[in-house]
């Protein structure tokens, strides 16, 4: 998966939180529904401007910062 495709961090959005590609929706709020156990089909179900690649792409995002390393994403890139 990847990630950069999907995953946006534009300081003018959701305070320059990292967010899921032309949406206002955080990566935080997809991860933490994961990990209350809610499946891929029920977040894309309760954000419907989500699809299943965007959940996978904020679970790569993740694994991505849990290897300890710095990671950027483009600024200002139009979804």
């Amino acid at each position: 998966m990847n990630w950069v495709e999907r995953i946006t961090v534009e300081p003018n959005i959701c305070h320059g939180k990292a967010c899921i590609r032309g949406t206002r929706v955080m990566v935080s709020v997809v991860l933490d529904n994961l990990a209350a156990g809610l499946s891929s089909a029920e977040i894309v179900r309760s954000y419907p401007s989500l699809q299943p690649d965007d959940v996978a792409a904020a679970m790569a995002y993740a694994a991505e910062l849990a290897r300890e390393r710095v990671v950027t994403t483009p600024l200002g890139v139009a979804a």
